[in-house]
């Protein structure tokens, strides 16, 4: 443990600041795609039922029409998200009819291209933005892989713990925007550590070891056949995260620097503005219709896929980098988890608690300025894992040494078990987190429990990733319809669905100008402080 560590924990454990512990919020975002009862993309308009996808704070789409996307209210206890999650799912079901929700991360059987439809979200110079955008990821990354799910994590720590760490370690609050930047380089501190470590969630909750055969388009791979219709890797933990998942020319070489908030921004923002010779060629519009935001590397910031992003709550007509130079760092967003099959809302409760022990771990740890070369090495580390985690005998790179995944595992739940006992000191959760390590533990003893491992039996038992899929979003979709919400409940939800129509409609009658000139302001507003 080093000392940093240390003396954090001890700080923490005094009985006038453990409370601060309690006060940090929690979040889920949980993507999924709506299917039809034969496993296939539903090729039906977003349910006018759940409300408008342009203004619902908690249901609307990601790229594809057919793909939903859940988001619950920050909570301070991550159940509470949990149930929240769950509520949004049960009244999700109220609407779907026959529909239902696809289970995994890795798509099911999809259509052709052309059949796939981009989320739509109305008129508006706002909406139209946001369709315009997925038209440019269509046009740079294929529809497909446009359509894989995912759970995002969103964690922060109080700021009121920030400034006891701030004062404890000598940081001068006279100084302008001391406690605010120390914050913001806190959770980039975070991020490097999360860099360095998150090939351990890669080994413990992985779970898309397998795909449907479909979803390559042809591609060239390097998989391994299973059935007609499936491929796999015999090790791997996450294909979703490979490079068979998001990855493009355009992006190959884009490494935002993550040694301060400010270079950080400064590499995302050249991104933006940067034109890329390809994107050039086809341009903005195509016979008079918009087909993509700019021809530069990223249309915007949120293009960058990344497994963690420093995030900030937006302003109305603000872009995340402008929140992110004018206010800091508020929470991070982790984005590196797949959907859980066997949990009919995607992860469970001990996910959260185990994540919860980790990330404040990755925020108390010492976290040394990483070099290219350093970058390079958890990157690596990072692939090993998710395409062969599970390998006998798989080792992973440390301080320029081969250690096994194993050993390195085991070490590493050892250093946060400090984390887990803390929290548990103090939130009354009666051994709950760490519970949850030890339920970790049992994985890196036996690969077999991982998930991956466990999708891979009943995907090789059924013999078919689709009827893998298809079953385990029968369970669900049964267990969500068989126990509804309470009529208030379901009225409350009504409520904000028939509230986010008319704040649509009234965004709509709103608009003036022309949409090109909405795009060009939208374009120009990129650098930092121009709000």
């Amino acid at each position: 443990m080093s000392n940093q560590l240390t003396r954090r924990l001890a700080l923490l454990d005094d009985d006038a600041h453990r409370g601060l512990l309690l006060q940090g919020l929690r979040g889920i975002e949980r993507e999924t795609l709506r299917v039809d009862k034969q496993g296939h993309l539903a090729r039906t308009p977003h349910p006018v039922g759940l409300g408008s996808a342009l203004t619902h704070a908690q249901i609307t789409t990601d790229y594809a029409e057919a793909l939903l996307e859940f988001i619950t209210p920050a909570e301070h206890d991550i159940s509470l998200a949990l149930h929240r999650l769950d509520a949004i799912h049960r009244y999700a079901y109220s609407k779907l009819g026959d529909e239902m929700l696809w289970s995994q991360s890795m798509p099911c059987d999809l259509p052709p291209e052309e059949d796939i439809e981009i989320a739509w979200y109305g008129t508006s110079h706002i909406g139209m933005l946001k369709h315009v955008y997925r038209r440019g990821l269509a046009l740079r990354y294929g529809k497909a892989m446009q359509c894989i799910a995912g759970i995002h994590y969103n964690y922060s720590l109080p700021e009121a713990l920030w400034k006891v760490l701030a004062e404890h370690e000598g940081i001068v609050e006279e100084r302008r925007n001391a406690l605010r930047d120390f914050q913001s380089e806190s959770y980039i501190a975070t991020i490097r550590n999360f860099r360095r470590y998150s090939w351990l969630l890669m080994y413990l909750f992985g779970a898309s070891p397998t795909l449907d055969k479909g979803f390559l388009r042809g591609r060239q791979h390097q998989l391994e056949t299973l059935s007609d219709d499936t491929l796999y890797l015999p090790y791997a933990t996450s294909l979703r995260m490979s490079d068979l998942g998001y990855q493009n020319d355009a992006q190959s070489g884009l490494r935002p620097h993550e040694n301060s908030l400010e270079s950080y921004v400064t590499s995302l923002m050249d991104a933006v503005n940067r034109p890329y010779p390809p994107y050039a060629e086809v341009g903005t519009k195509k016979d008079g219709e918009w087909v993509q935001l700019s021809t530069n590397i990223l249309q915007i910031e949120n293009e960058y896929y990344s497994t963690i992003r420093p995030k900030r709550v937006i302003r109305t007509g603000e872009r995340p980098v402008q929140a992110l130079c004018n206010r800091g760092v508020q929470y991070i967003e982790v984005r590196c988890l797949d959907v859980d099959p066997f949990e009919p809302v995607g992860i469970a409760l001990e996910t959260g608690r185990f994540l919860d022990a980790f990330l404040l771990f990755c925020a108390l740890e010492d976290s040394p300025l990483v070099n290219a070369m350093e970058g390079q090495v958890y990157a690596r580390n990072f692939a090993r894992t998710v395409k062969e985690g599970r390998r006998p005998g798989l080792t992973l790179t440390r301080n320029d040494h081969e250690v096994l995944l194993k050993d390195w595992a085991e070490e590493l739940l050892e250093r946060i078990r400090p984390i887990a006992e803390l929290l548990d000191s103090e939130h009354n959760y009666k051994g709950a987190h760490v519970e949850a390590l030890d339920a970790q533990k049992s994985k890196v003893a036996d690969p077999d429990r991982t998930p991956s491992a466990r999708v891979l039996q009943e995907v090789r038992t059924l013999g078919s990733f689709a009827k893998f899929g298809l079953r385990q979003s029968e369970l669900h979709a049964q267990a969500f319809r068989a126990d509804p919400l309470m009529p208030a409940e379901t009225a409350l939800f009504d409520d904000m669905a028939r509230a986010s129509l008319e704040e649509q409609e009234r965004i709509e009658r709103a608009d003036s100008g022309s949409f090109d000139d909405f795009v060009a302001a939208y374009n120009s507003s990129t650098l930092c402080g121009n709000n």
